[in-house]
């Protein structure tokens, strides 16, 4: 079965090599050391602070291979390929919510950058699929728990 493919913005590549890094140079270190002084106490049957070490060290190490795996399957979103003809990943899209009259802007991103708390949306998720290939003026309706969300698209931007 092929892999599938993970898409990302530029800063989202960058973060993830960043996070990799960080991983692989600092974390594996620090958590080596605190086994070791685990290690130290005696008895490693009884010893929480080995086993808690252990497990950090085996969180650490599943986190590697999944950061290597989506940077071998990344399909990079180069910034000169966005248009803002229409919505696509790699543009910042402010909305008029129809009902409420409040404005939003979101960043269309692949799931793996996705993060609500910077405003940053899936394509994969209801908002993004419903924004995706829709042009300024145009207006998008979602169907959500709290009920169908109405948007219209008020500006696209790279």
């Amino acid at each position: 079965m092929p892999e599938r493919e993970i898409i990302l913005t530029l800063d989202g590549l960058k973060k993830l090599e960043k996070e990799l890094e960080i991983l692989k140079t600092i974390k594996r270190k620090e958590v080596a050391e605190r086994i070791k002084e685990a290690i130290e106490f005696g008895d490693l049957s009884e010893n929480s602070e080995y086993e808690d070490a252990k497990n950090e060290q085996a969180f650490i190490e599943g986190r590697i291979i999944a950061l290597e795996k989506k940077l071998r399957q990344a399909r990079i979103i180069d910034e000169t390929d966005v248009t803002t003809d229409a919505v696509t990943i790699g543009c910042r899209v402010r909305l008029k919510d129809l009902d409420s009259g409040d404005e939003l802007e979101y960043s269309i991103v692949g799931s793996v950058e996705a993060d609500p708390a910077e405003n940053k949306i899936s394509n994969e998720s209801p908002v993004g699929k419903a924004l995706m290939g829709q042009r300024v003026g145009s207006v998008v309706e979602v169907s959500a728990p709290i009920g169908l969300l109405r948007f219209q698209i008020m500006d696209i931007q790279k």
